[in-house]
């Protein structure tokens, strides 16, 4: 008899996935009380209504579901404390798929011990996001490219005058800091449109048509011949800040800077002053470094600013995509294949 894995479903997720679930996997022994977990207000809305509350009693019957898990789907509540404690309370736990890109985070600040992380393996969704944010990358440098803050501005003024050359994505030079899924589907679409793409990223890069690779130490020299920076790396220890005054500073005049990392990759008080000085010119930003932005930040006011309140990698696909990914993820569990988006848990990403 084919070993069977008992997940627990411990984020939201649609009975049809669900029967997704254990029809690409038949070995998935999928546990799920959808009463226990909250309703999800749009795609990709993971926490769910924050309205939702467990009585005593639920929360009770949904810790002792997560308690009995082989792995899990989601963290519970998606809450690293929540984590925790299962991880401490479960010794079966075998593997934690996390719902974001960014999963590593919840893992580290869930500060495990280390025989824990070596017990559990834990993945991520990273790639589910790729081409949505993707888009989105070229969506900013086009706009930059394009003037569209002149653009708009003349239009709602129902001015006509002035005409004046824009740049061509084709003529410029695009510097791609990160180069995991999502920096290789931005390099990708920039190559399609005929840029020359700069990679920076600490190893080999296997995209076809990248004009070179960079390491981070060199980010600096790289910035003064970039007319675009598109920074997709994730938050850890060592990308904090990497994006700082002296980055900034060395870009060329009227530089385009495109967002959709982690929001704490880029020094925003920087960020702040090389938009005003010019050395930025134009920057669509879908992460910051504290999240919801607070009003008092002065991006809420820049003119040379696009703000997206961290919505640009959803579709109404991911749900799906990450059921999927999980399913596979199962499979190689099972067969004992490496998993899909491990979580490197010394840097957490």
């Amino acid at each position: 008899m084919d070993q069977k894995l008992r997940v627990v479903v411990a984020s939201p997720l649609s009975g049809e996935l669900c029967d997704l679930v254990t029809r690409v996997e038949p070995r998935i022994e999928l546990v799920v009380d959808q009463g226990l977990l909250p309703p999800m207000r749009w795609p990709g809305d993971h926490a769910g209504d924050p309205d939702f509350s467990r009585t005593a009693s639920q929360q009770s019957r949904f810790d002792g579901l997560v308690d009995t898990a082989d792995a899990l789907y989601g963290l519970p509540d998606e809450s690293p404390a929540a984590l925790r404690r299962t991880v401490e309370t479960n010794p079966r736990l075998r593997w934690v798929h996390t719902m974001p890109a960014g999963g590593g985070a919840q893992v580290k600040a869930a500060a495990l011990a280390a025989d824990q992380l070596e017990r559990i393996a834990f993945t991520t969704s990273a790639g589910v996001h790729g081409s949505n944010l993707a888009e989105f990358a070229v969506f900013g440098v086009l706009a930059g490219a394009k003037d569209l803050p002149r653009l708009l501005k003349q239009q709602a003024a129902r001015e006509w005058h002035g005409r004046w050359c824009m740049r061509q994505v084709d003529e410029m030079t695009i510097l791609v800091l990160g180069m995991g899924g999502i920096g290789r589907a931005c390099a990708t679409r920039f190559i399609a449109l005929g840029a020359k793409v700069i990679g920076v990223s600490r190893s080999a890069c296997d995209v076809p048509g990248l004009s070179a690779v960079v390491h981070p130490s060199a980010l600096v020299d790289a910035m003064a011949h970039a007319d675009a920076l598109v920074v997709t790396l994730p938050g850890t220890d060592a990308t904090h800040h990497l994006v700082n005054a002296d980055v900034l500073e060395a870009a060329p005049p009227d530089c385009i800077l495109v967002s959709v990392g982690r929001g704490t990759v880029i020094d925003e008080q920087a960020l702040v002053g090389a938009l005003r000085s010019g050395a930025i010119g134009y920057a669509a930003m879908d992460v910051f470094e504290s999240e919801p932005l607070l009003p008092e930040s002065p991006l809420w006011d820049m003119p040379n600013v696009l703000i997206s309140p961290h919505t640009a990698a959803l579709n109404a696909a991911e749900d799906r995509r990450i059921a999927e990914l999980f399913a596979e993820n199962a499979r190689r569990l099972l067969d004992g294949v490496a998993l899909i988006n491990p979580v490197n848990t010394h840097e957490f990403y």
